[in-house]
């Protein structure tokens, strides 16, 4: 192709002739249309040429509508093994920690092993919602709610922990420096209290961040409400002994949890502004709470966890864990939920997984140089523990399960085809959220049960309570996950609408810029909350 003689495709589309480009566009090579790799062309975030009212009432339609057949018995299955964690918890209480698998040489284990597992899981959100935001990567806008949900979800899933294994799980209260009668106060210099600090920190910006960015929505679903009870005398009921108007519920709940937003462009400057600040007080997050977690076990003089390269890596390997439980969880919505392909499309997916890729090789270069250290460093205790009680022993195949999840399996995403395959996709998701949970034990288990002294070795195997509430930990979690798909906005409506083309002033509705490509300008976000005001 030659500027004289240019090819069909670009001269209809010189001549405004051109398909919309948020039209959906399959093809063998390009996909949903969201892969297109054409510097003149900007790829659409958002399929099917959707209109900023179609938006509104997609996203609306999740939490209004009747859910899905599948919804309900996902979530009592989901419900149901949370109680049973939740009575395993209660046996544990009421018999002692003696039920778990745990000795004298391996006080760690399962625990701490699902605490720091949980704890990596809730970074992807925090880094989706604030370190993309404030770098200005519009891709974000379909994924970042959901990721900030599993953030709250996932702390909640990790406070569980450190609050069950202390053994009294009554006196957790004093964990906290709060004053007491026996003045016994927490050890400041203990990185175990730097953790209580550290991750209530972090579960409260998290939530206000998540919050604060559904306000908005939040709004639009008790104006919405409020218009049906107003155009229609009657309407579906709460049950049929209580004659209240669901409608007349959701108005009043999203009408307290919206805190008065009238969609003013004070509400919106000062909106943005504060969104603004949240995310800049979140970036740091993401780098000080998995790195004082790591501290747990480098400030101690224990071989294999005595290193100073704990806090980078288990920063990216958080990371890492978290973009894969974000896959998991957001492939099969996108099957099973109406129109939910239309936002997560292809390229939100190829992102992700080129994001996994990358943390995964930080994390394989990281494993590399324990061994390197641990011979550098000349300490042959601690190449023991790599040589003998990692890449041999007792515990070999969970350190070459760990190797084969984390490091081997997300190569495959050096390929295009594999990084935009959903089903290859969830599956090295999958290996890899098995593989973050058995470098979490391996680094405990394998660090401990072996001591200086053969006398001192033992083994650790988790009995059924170790294993149950664990189990119900994830109940807990995809219980709430649900909850949050049904009556929540599960997206941003208002930063959906600003990656639309017609956000743009210079769009011509073509799905074009005159003068200025594809590319939005600065008024975008003003243009779109304009529309969000009039469709919402």
């Amino acid at each position: 192709m030659t500027t004289l003689h240019p090819d069909k495709i670009t001269a209809d589309r010189l001549a405004g002739r051109a398909r919309p480009a948020t039209e959906s566009m399959h093809d063998p090579v390009i996909g949903d249309g969201t892969l297109i790799d054409d510097p003149g062309v900007r790829p659409p975030l958002v399929l099917n040429g959707r209109t900023f009212g179609e938006v509104t009432d997609i996203v609306c339609g999740y939490a209004e509508n009747a859910p899905p057949r599948w919804w309900l018995p996902a979530f009592m299955t989901a419900f149901g093994i949370a109680q049973l964690g939740g009575l395993f918890i209660l046996y544990l209480v009421i018999t002692g920690i003696g039920t778990w698998g745990l000795n004298n040489q391996v006080d760690w284990a399962w625990d701490i092993t699902n605490f720091v597992f949980w704890i990596g899981i809730g970074h992807a959100g925090t880094l989706i919602s604030a370190i993309l935001c404030l770098f200005k990567q519009k891709w974000r806008t379909a994924i970042n709610r959901s990721a900030e949900a599993m953030t709250i979800f996932a702390v909640i899933c990790a406070a569980t922990f450190p609050g069950i294994h202390i053994g009294r799980q009554w006196a957790a209260w004093m964990l906290f420096p709060i004053p007491n009668a026996n003045q016994i106060w927490p050890n400041f210099r203990s990185p175990l209290l730097w953790d209580v600090f550290a991750v209530s920190t972090y579960a409260t910006v998290s939530l206000l961040f998540w919050y604060m960015g559904m306000i908005p929505d939040l709004a639009t679903l008790r104006d919405r409400a409020d218009l049906r009870l107003r155009k229609m005398a009657s309407g579906p009921i709460l049950l049929p002994i209580v004659p209240v108007r669901v409608d007349a519920i959701r108005a009043y709940v999203y009408g307290f949890l919206s805190l008065g937003w009238r969609f003013s462009a004070r509400h919106w400057h000062r909106y943005e502004v504060a969104y603004l600040v949240l995310a800049g007080i979140s970036t740091p997050l993401v780098l000080s709470v998995h790195s004082i977690v790591s501290f747990d076990f480098a400030t101690s003089i224990v071989p294999g966890w005595h290193t100073t390269i704990f806090p980078p890596y288990f920063v990216a390997g958080a990371i890492f864990g978290g973009f894969a439980m974000v896959l998991l969880l957001l492939i099969p919505a996108r099957a099973l939920y109406k129109n939910f392909a239309d936002f997560v499309t292809l390229r939100h997916i190829e992102n992700m997984a080129k994001i996994v890729l990358l943390t995964g090789m930080m994390v394989g270069f990281a494993y590399a140089m324990e061994f390197f250290i641990a011979w550098y460093g000349g300490n042959k205790f601690e190449l023991d523990v790599f040589l003998q009680n990692r890449a041999q022993g007792p515990y070999a195949w969970a350190y070459w399960t760990m190797i084969s999840c984390n490091v081997i399996s997300p190569q495959i995403f050096w390929s295009k085809k594999m990084r935009t395959s959903t089903i290859a996709v969830f599956v090295v998701a999958f290996l890899v959220t098995i593989g973050m949970w058995f470098e979490r034990f391996v680094i405990i288990v394998t660090s401990l049960h072996r001591a200086y002294l053969p006398g001192e070795w033992h083994m650790f195997w988790p009995t059924p309570v170790d294993i149950m509430i664990f189990v119900g930990s994830f109940g807990t979690f995809l219980t709430l996950f649900l909850l949050f798909m049904k009556f929540l906005p599960v997206f941003a409506i208002s930063e959906l609408k600003a990656v639309l083309p017609q956000a743009s002033p210079h769009w011509d509705g073509y799905g074009h810029g005159h003068g200025h490509g594809h590319g939005h300008s600065n008024h975008d976000h003003s243009h779109a909350n304009h529309a969000n005001k009039e469709a919402h």
